[in-house]
């Protein structure tokens, strides 16, 4: 699957992540305990200056012109070394549809500043009424002279507290003859914009990561539309489409499947309970390696011009079992360690990280979803080369 230059560049990440990421950034990461805002910047901005923050774009704009494999094996690699990860909603999300629908003047006011961390994004699509079942959106937007007039609310919004901007659907035909056709995109400054107001969703763990955002006759240019009046939807396809060649996070299921070899090595667990952890040890490693095999397939398929079809699905919600199994087996290896929240120990936090991780059973789509996306493809009821990864990472 991999070439000698391949696996050699793979070498070549491994080496940049050890001499280059703050070690203890990167014990932390590995051991599940938090890692700032500031500290992924500065991150953000070494991987800018080795021209590796955002591989996928096109070289004109700062990509690096990579194959579909060493994109592949660059995030996987950074994931399995413990580097911390760049927030997604810029880099990965917004920009490859600014890159395609974007006006000339979008792309050279945003794409430098995301491209260098300068700018922090967040995503306005959930709603209360409408997350997996994303068409359903209510927050409305409507065009007044040179301004669109937006209210409404978003919900579960990662990061906004602390975004410069969002990238936003909104309706803007609620008399279209289908949901899907009365929505645009539209990107706002939430930083400078009157009638924007973001209050915390405070987690059980007392952690603020996400949020609620009112919008209460927030006025933004009508030069900030992305593309065409009313077709949001098509661009979330790309928006959303855009994770799947890594969809199940192989990297990160790695690196937590060796500290849980470790965890176990130094646990004391003896008898049947070692047994047992060592069985269910077994059993991850051999999922995590089926789903890589499949991960594989897909890039092959990729490569040669195939679009994902719903394996991509099938990975998200594989994928995501198994970052829940990996979790939970560091806290029961761990014991009453792993209930030592804000402790600096290697193993404390590990109780808040398995909480963590149920959401990603959520983001990107519910598992419930990808099922029934999964199955109408597997039997026929859809194409599945046109099923894109329904819902979205709020």
């Amino acid at each position: 699957m991999f070439s000698e230059e391949d696996t050699a560049f793979a070498d070549e990440v491994r080496d940049f992540v050890h001499s280059n990421l703050d070690q203890d950034v990167r014990r932390r990461v590995i051991c599940a305990q938090p890692v700032s805002l500031e500290e992924k910047r500065v991150w953000h901005a070494t991987l800018a200056r080795q021209g590796w923050a955002a591989p996928h774009w096109p070289v004109e704009w700062g990509g690096t012109g990579w194959s579909p494999a060493k994109n592949y094996l660059f995030v996987e690699t950074l994931a399995e070394e413990g580097a911390p990860e760049l927030s997604p909603f810029g880099l990965q999300l917004l920009a490859p549809v600014l890159i395609r629908y974007g006006t000339e003047q979008q792309k050279r006011s945003y794409l430098p500043k995301i491209l260098s961390g300068e700018h922090r994004w967040c995503q306005g699509f959930s709603e209360p009424g409408a997350g997996s079942d994303l068409a359903s959106l209510k927050t409305r937007a409507v065009l007044d002279g040179d301004q669109w007039v937006i209210n409404g609310q978003k919900m579960w919004t990662t990061v906004a507290h602390a975004a410069d901007m969002m990238f936003c659907l909104v309706r803007t035909d609620p008399d279209a003859p289908r949901p899907q056709m009365g929505i645009s995109m539209l990107l706002i400054d939430m930083k400078n914009t009157p009638g924007v107001d973001v209050r915390p969703i405070m987690l059980l763990n007392g952690e603020r990561t996400t949020n609620e955002v009112y919008f209460d006759n927030a006025r933004v240019p009508a030069a900030n539309l992305v593309g065409e009046v009313n077709e949001g939807w098509n661009y979330t396809r790309v928006v959303l489409g855009n994770e799947r060649l890594n969809i199940a996070r192989v990297g990160l299921c790695k690196r937590q499947l060796r500290h849980l070899e470790q965890v176990v090595g130094r646990s004391g667990l003896s008898g049947e309970g070692r047994k047992r952890i060592r069985r269910h040890i077994a059993g991850v490693a051999l999922d995590l390696m089926s789903v890589e095999a499949l991960s594989l397939r897909m890039l092959g398929r990729y490569q040669l011009g195939d679009a994902p079809g719903f394996e991509a699905n099938f990975l998200k919600l594989k994928g995501a079992e198994l970052q829940q199994r990996l979790t939970r087996l560091l806290v029961e290896a761990t014991g009453p360690s792993a209930l030592r929240l804000g402790a600096d120990g290697e193993d404390s936090n590990l109780l808040k990280n398995h909480f963590d991780t149920r959401v990603v059973s959520i983001y990107g789509g519910s598992s419930e979803v990808q099922r029934n996306i999964v199955a109408k493809g597997m039997l026929g009821l859809t194409k599945p080369a046109s099923t894109a990864v329904k819902g979205a990472r709020a």
